[in-house]
Order: C-alpha cells, then sequence, then structure tokens
C-alpha cells in the first residue's frame, strides 16, 4: 500500500537505486507511474506493505517500508529487487552495480566507477569536501541526515 514519503516513520527501511546515467524528464514520469503500482500492490506473505517512494535528481530511486507494519520478507524483497530490474531492461540503466560512486562536482551530479573515483581523489579531482551520496544508509533517518554528505562523513573517506 502506497503512502506519501513524509508519512513513513524515520526508522522506515530504505533502499537506493542509483542510475548509470540521468533519466530524462519523460523516463522519470514512467518510472514514478510504475513505482506507484508497483507498491500499490506490494506485499509480505499476502499483507500490505506500507511503503513509498522518492525519486531524486533524475538519478536515484528511493523505495521505503515502514517495517513496524509489516516486515519486508525475502520474497517480497526478491520482487522488488526484479522491479529494479525490469526499469533496468527497459530503460537500458544500471540500477544494481554498488561498485560505483555518484557525487557532485558544482551543481552537476557525476558517477564513476569506484576505481576512477578512487583514481580522481589521487589526482585532487575530488577532496574530501565533496559531496558524495552515500547509499548504504539504511533507513528515513540515515537518509535525511547522512545521504548527501562530504566524502570525509561518509564509507567514501577510506580512499583519502
Amino acid at each position: 500500500m502506497y503512502v506519501p514519503f513524509e508519512n513513513l516513520p524515520e526508522e522506515s527501511k530504505i533502499w537506493i537505486y542509483q542510475s548509470n546515467r540521468k533519466f530524462s524528464d519523460a523516463e522519470f514520469s514512467e518510472i514514478e507511474t510504475a513505482l506507484q503500482s508497483f507498491l500499490e500492490g506490494w506485499a509480505a506473505h499476502g499483507t500490505s506493505l506500507e511503503s513509498s517512494y522518492q525519486l531524486k535528481y533524475n538519478r536515484f530511486i528511493i523505495i521505503a517500508v515502514d517495517q513496524d507494519v509489516q516486515a519486508a520478507t525475502g520474497c517480497s524483497i526478491d520482487s522488488s529487487v526484479e522491479f529494479i530490474q525490469s526499469l533496468e531492461q527497459k530503460y537500458n540503466v544500471d540500477l544494481l552495480d554498488k561498485m560505483n560512486v555518484t557525487f557532485k562536482l558544482g551543481e552537476h551530479i557525476a558517477h564513476k566507477p569506484l576505481i576512477d573515483f578512487k583514481k580522481m581523489v589521487k589526482d585532487k579531482a575530488v577532496t574530501e569536501n565533496t559531496i558524495v551520496f552515500n547509499n548504504l544508509v539504511n533507513n528515513i533517518e540515515e537518509y535525511n541526515e547522512s545521504w548527501e554528505v562530504p566524502a570525509m562523513d561518509s564509507w567514501h573517506s577510506r580512499f583519502f
């Protein structure tokens, strides 16, 4: 069951999927419609999941579920991954590769393989103050506080 994102409690579990390219506005509009439809029917063991989403920067898909109402289970998580895989195929994008880094270069959002990001650190093209997207956050509270942060405040700090 879809609920507005702002109505979910801060402890709600989230999954963040980053695209290897920017979606067009038309693509993002289609994705929003598909997400809303998917979440309306998303369930665990026959019980609706109180869930929501956010789309950010034409690049990120954030899915959230209130685990206190009904926890997402293995099968329901599998169905969400299958949904994300269907988006990958439809739009010819990569949403599941965790070996990429997305970060801000001024107002531009850059997406690089981890190896290229490490090289940029070495070449001082990015610094500890570069804003990175920490997609390892686990819940809405962490998402609100620690998703867009200077590299020194995330797991990216190990490269400096």
